[in-house]
């Protein structure tokens, strides 16, 4: 019988993170800023937990891209070019990431954290709304989906946020619009640092797998609930979350 890498309990707890993760993850992307805090706080190295983050976090965001796929909001036939270009910069994120010392992640999460919360209480008009093109699809899959998803890679915390705000910001997509057209990407890049990761890393697989399940089912709630009101919910709680696992971080490492 496979035993599991941490306790009962604490894998209750993780795939409790799991399934809030897949809930948010679904609507505004940032599902790693919950699960990753999380799988540290439960003993993991962070290059463990960053890998264990991508074994989980496929799933989350298939099951998503499926679930925007069936309700027309995107067609993924039309991202394969842009799931390519995630792919290939997560394998050379991650690639870096085996060779970063572990206190460089375990510092920089919680400004990454930090810094993606500020951003979300001060950044105003993220709604439904569609805007003004700023940049040609063909620029933005050639600039700001390689460096998102290289960032995927070397770290992945908030990357899907951070894809919507690029298709918010550049492509001039309304949050649910950007947040359909992030997932199928969001996938490609968590696989290519998936790729690497089962390699170089040694990812907790069957808590992995548990909390895969859970986040499967959180990214379905969520999609559906996304598809149905949007994500105005989503902000305030992407705010409070990352602002309470940087600080929970940075107590465990100087309290």
């Amino acid at each position: 019988m496979i035993g599991l890498d941490v306790s009962l309990g604490t894998t209750s707890l993780l795939m409790g993170a799991a399934f809030v993760a897949g809930f948010v993850d679904s609507i505004a992307g940032g599902g790693g800023l919950i699960t990753v805090p999380s799988l540290m706080m439960a003993g993991a190295s962070p290059l463990t937990a960053l890998a264990t983050n991508k074994v989980q976090g496929l799933f989350g965001a298939a099951s998503a891209t499926v679930s925007y796929a069936r309700g027309g909001h995107v067609d993924p036939r039309r991202q394969i070019g842009a799931a390519a270009a995630g792919f290939l910069a997560a394998v050379c994120g991650a690639l870096l990431t085996s060779h970063l010392p572990a206190e460089v992640i375990r510092m920089g999460l919680p400004v990454v954290l930090i810094g993606i919360a500020v951003f979300f209480a001060v950044k105003p008009g993220l709604n439904d709304v569609d805007r003004v093109e700023r940049m040609r699809p063909a620029v933005f899959t050639a600039t700001v989906v390689p460096l998102v998803g290289f960032y995927d890679g070397l770290i992945g915390p908030g990357a899907g946020a951070f894809y919507m705000l690029g298709f918010v910001a550049l492509a001039g997509y309304g949050v649910l619009k950007a947040t359909a057209h992030t997932k199928l990407i969001n996938f490609a890049s968590n696989c290519g640092g998936m790729a690497v990761f089962a390699f170089v890393a040694a990812p907790w697989w069957v808590t992995g797998v548990l909390m895969a399940v859970a986040q499967v089912a959180g990214a379905t709630v969520g999609s559906r609930l996304a598809m149905r009101v949007g994500a105005k919910v989503i902000k305030p709680v992407l705010v409070v979350m990352s602002s309470a696992l940087a600080m929970k971080l940075l107590w465990d490492q100087w309290g």
